[in-house]
């Protein structure tokens, strides 16, 4: 980290990033004994728990997301008995609700996929939890995006840099979306903070300013290809989605478009509450122009994509 601390990154995967493989060793947090290892090995002051199944696969059921369920308790169970443990950050989702949901309590649960259900059964393991002796939080991040992004993100991208997008109707609700800078910058400063600020309390984390899915890739758009993305009907677009569905019905698991993705995309996500989060960080480093700015720079260099497409 650019602070100058010591870091270790465990996965089950090698990262992206060739330069991080220094600080990474490949570790599944559902092998006890291999995360207790690792624990011991190197004794952290700080934890942030990640790690974590995704997806939204409706037809998983929840042992399908062990990760989400006992990777959480391995983790709990793993600061539990590491003294040097001083602050332990643990990842749920805004999830636990609908994506349109208007929260009303940190306790408010009532998820609408497998995935939510296992991030709440997660929550709950680190609430009820009497033998952690560290500080700790749970946050609850938005839709993240930017650099190093694939699914659905980078795709997103993707799409609209090869004139691929177009806006599915008239319809275009305000989003509460998290660039990924201003989440690490989130996160760094919940690391920092003093203890009564952030022990045992709930943090969503996403950019403050919200915005809408046509202004998002209106502004990928003008970047890539200088122009706006092209808006198609509403009746076309719900008879491509009818379609997406039918491909799903047949055996297609991730088809272009869906009845489920466009219910996503028209939906309000900001009833989320945010002012705890902006009070213990103060204004955000990035805005959405900015972190398009980043991520489209980043896609080049990658040779993922070029000035008016792929």
């Amino acid at each position: 980290m650019s602070a100058g601390d010591e870091v270790l990154s465990i996965d089950i995967e090698e990262p992206g990033n060739g330069d991080h493989l220094k600080v990474f060793r490949k570790v599944n947090i559902l092998d006890r004994v291999a995360l207790d290892d690792v624990f011991r090995d190197f004794a952290p002051v700080c934890v942030v728990h990640l790690a974590a199944r995704t997806d939204l696969d409706a037809n998983s059921d929840l042992d399908g997301y062990s990760a989400n369920v006992k990777g959480v308790q391995n983790v709990v169970d793993a600061v539990s008995g590491q003294t040097s443990v001083k602050r332990c950050i643990f990842a749920s989702t805004k999830l636990v609700c609908p994506t349109d949901y208007k929260v009303k309590s940190e306790y408010d649960y009532c998820p609408d996929t497998m995935y939510g259900q296992s991030k709440v059964a997660g929550e709950k393991i680190v609430r009820d939890c009497t033998t952690m002796c560290c500080d700790w939080c749970i946050v609850r991040p938005t839709s993240i995006w930017g650099p190093w992004a694939d699914v659905p993100y980078g795709k997103f991208f993707r799409m609209v840099g090869r004139g691929f997008y177009f806006h599915p109707g008239r319809v275009d609700l305000p989003k509460s979306f998290g660039y990924v800078g201003n989440v690490v910058f989130q996160i760094r400063k919940i690391l920092d903070a003093p203890r009564e600020q952030i022990h045992q309390k709930v943090f969503y984390l996403s950019d403050y300013d919200t915005f809408t899915i046509r202004n998002w890739a209106d502004t990928i758009s003008a970047k890539l290809r200088n122009r706006r993305v092209r808006t198609f009907p509403e009746p076309v677009v719900r008879l491509i989605a009818w379609a997406g569905d039918l491909m799903k019905l047949c055996g297609i698991k991730e088809p272009p478009f869906s009845s489920f993705r466009l219910r996503n995309m028209q939906a309000d996500t900001t009833g989320i509450p945010l002012e705890p989060i902006r009070r213990l960080t103060g204004p955000l480093p990035f805005s959405m122009k900015e972190g398009v700015e980043e991520t489209v720079e980043w896609f080049r260099k990658h040779n993922l994509i070029q000035r008016g497409g792929l």
